[in-house]
């Protein structure tokens, strides 16, 4: 004969086991998520202005041009952060590809080049302002987080970029002005990225992949007086940014030094001859 235990002991068994199961959905529902589960990217928008590359012929020594802006704008949710930790948002970008060229007649050409890009010995150079490695810049580009926090933090990130160089009317290793520069050709590729990083771990969340492309082809007739020589051939609107579905890594020669500004190096190079170092890198 099976005694059954008093009806309190089953009552208080069931208690137990309910307390114990409650307890550990409590603890499932309070777990805080991390940082990477919980931040949120509310909208990224991206853009090339639609206006065409301007010309400037005011000076006798070279030609200015400017090229429309490359945008890029993400507004951005975090969640109250419960530990402490230190997160800083904002935009990384790298140069994929630069062809820069011009064109002196007969004589030959100048080009900026990118020599460990050019040779296929990376993938991509950062395009940081060569201050605040790894970010474009450090103004409306980033935003910092540091927990713990009570309340959401909702943010926006901003950055723009374009072209504003001058080039030598003349042959730049002559000592001469003559006007003798016939064509600029340039063409180059961009990734953008909306990034977080953790400054204690370094660790990297990568929250948006842009790709962008610059292109300009100038026409110069330097027989023409100053005012009149150059023509832009095209293109008189620029590709506008993708916006990627699935977002890529950063290679790891965006995220350090040399920058492209100091990595880049003027070059000569003649019809007849070997070629010229005008102007060496900076590092």
């Amino acid at each position: 004969m099976r005694l059954s235990p008093p009806p309190d002991l089953w009552t208080l068994l069931w208690i137990v086991l309910l307390f114990n199961a409650m307890g550990c959905i409590q603890s499932i529902r309070c777990k805080p998520k991390s940082f990477r589960d919980s931040i949120i990217v509310l909208e990224v928008n991206s853009s090339i202005d639609p206006n065409p590359t301007s010309i400037d012929e005011s000076s006798s020594v070279v030609l200015r041009y400017r090229t429309p802006h490359f945008r890029a704008c993400a507004r951005v949710l975090v969640p109250p952060v419960a530990t402490k930790e230190t997160w800083t948002i904002g935009w990384i970008q790298a140069c994929n590809h630069m062809e820069f060229y011009n064109t002196y007649g007969n004589k030959g050409m100048s080009s900026w080049e990118l020599p460990d890009l050019r040779d296929g010995k990376i993938q991509a150079i950062s395009d940081s302002d060569g201050v605040n490695y790894p970010w474009y810049g450090n103004t409306t580009e980033t935003c910092t987080v540091v927990g713990p926090t009570k309340k959401d933090s909702k943010f926006t990130v901003s950055m723009n970029d374009n072209f504003y160089p001058s080039v030598t009317w003349g042959v730049p290793v002559s000592d001469s002005n003559v006007p003798q520069l016939s064509s600029i050709h340039r063409d180059q590729s961009f990734t953008t990225w909306l990034v977080a990083i953790n400054q204690a771990t370094s660790e990297t969340l990568v929250l948006q992949t842009i790709r962008w492309r610059m292109r300009l082809h100038i026409r110069v007739d330097p027989e023409k007086p100053l005012g009149h020589r150059a023509v832009l051939n095209e293109p008189l609107a620029q590709e506008q940014p993708q916006i990627l579905g699935k977002n890529e890594p950063i290679p790891t020669n965006a995220m350090v030094k040399p920058n492209a500004n100091d990595a880049q190096v003027l070059m000569w190079r003649p019809k007849s001859g070997g070629p010229v170092v005008v102007i060496p890198p900076k590092y």
